[in-house]
């Protein structure tokens, strides 16, 4: 069989491809590289397709060319924060993309369609987030995501396209672009300290997550296809313990081996605490999830991040929307 993993160069998509590729698939990563990087394209049986999913003859003819039995599709710009101002290019991205993917799997008779969602369509809603609750998402990240979730539910119904959605959140590791200044909280810490710089935390600190190693959710979002119970449901998928953004920054600093130094900065919009159940990904797949402590994460993360040093991405230059905006990150040329 032949797999579609768009997004496979980038952090949590490539080690989902790599697991792919391990277990013996032909697997096809699509990918623009505006997040990711080739040499995070390790499988020997993965071939790598520089494009988007915003394509839409580019992808109709990877389905012709492929014959793809099933698609994960993780490709997204993923910065929930920012996307209160990029509002026409995060649903461009977010969910039309994923809609030409959709079309292309029921049009090419795709098994089964995989879709990383987020947490972020819970919102602001009763701890632990579970997958019975209504989600309420209060940015256009996670209307976004909800929205395909919606999309593919109504999918299945109309043309019988099976589905599986994973709600990971704050997922952190080895391949993680500690360079994007916007999102991933762990990475930004890490490149900071590297760059001889303070952590900056927006308000107090005291907001909370649950922060989840890439090896406990990487091996159920791959495997999920070939556990019939799990066809077309939704899981919450990571880790359990939430800890603060003040007590992360510790966390980190000490991996690193450096005094945590802080600089605060004007807290912005955001969901002060969210953290999910994992009942139910464990009753159906709970041999392929993990539970990595999060000192022995950082650890492993911080071992990677000194061999591939510090690095740097550009600012986003396509902001719509400036009113409001954090003022760390208003210096953007519009």
């Amino acid at each position: 069989m032949t797999v579609l993993v768009s997004g496979g160069a980038g952090f949590i998509g490539s080690h989902v491809a790599e697991q792919l590729d391990a277990a013996g698939e032909r697997v096809v990563v699509l990918d623009d590289l505006s997040g990711g990087l080739a040499e995070n394209v390790v499988g020997k049986n993965t071939i790598l397709v520089r494009g988007s999913v915003t394509d839409v003859a580019l992808v109709d003819r990877l389905f012709a060319e492929h014959r793809f039995s099933h698609v994960y599709h993780l490709a997204a710009y993923a910065a929930e924060g920012l996307s209160h101002f990029i509002r026409h290019y995060n649903y461009e991205n977010n969910v039309l993309g994923s809609v030409n993917l959709i079309n292309a799997s029921v049009n090419h008779g795709v098994k089964v369609f995989v879709f990383t969602s987020s947490i972020a369509v819970y919102g602001s809603n009763q701890l632990p987030m579970t997958e019975a609750l209504t989600p309420r998402p209060e940015d256009p990240y996670g209307i976004g995501k909800y929205a395909v979730e919606l999309d593919l539910a109504a999918a299945h119904e109309m043309f019988g396209l099976d589905y599986v959605i994973f709600r990971p959140h704050n997922v952190y590791g080895e391949r993680q672009n500690i360079g994007d200044r916007y999102r991933n909280v762990i990475g930004i810490f890490m490149n900071q300290i590297l760059r001889g710089e303070a952590m900056t935390i927006f308000g107090d600190g005291r907001q909370t997550r649950a922060f989840s190693y890439i090896a406990d959710v990487a091996p159920a979002i791959a495997q999920c296809v070939h556990r019939p119970a799990a066809l077309n449901e939704v899981f919450n998928i990571g880790a359990d313990q939430p800890y603060s953004v003040l007590e992360l920054a510790h966390a980190v600093a000490k991996a690193l081996g450096v005094e945590p130094a802080v600089r605060f900065l004007e807290a912005r919009k955001e969901v002060v605490h969210a953290y999910s159940s994992h009942d139910k990904v464990r009753r159906v797949l709970g041999d392929l999830t993990g539970n990595v402590p999060l000192d022995e994460g950082i650890a492993r993360m911080a071992e990677w991040v000194r061999a591939v040093g510090s690095r740097e991405s550009g600012r986003f230059t396509r902001v719509e929307v400036p009113k409001n905006m954090p003022p760390s990150w208003a210096d953007f040329s519009a």
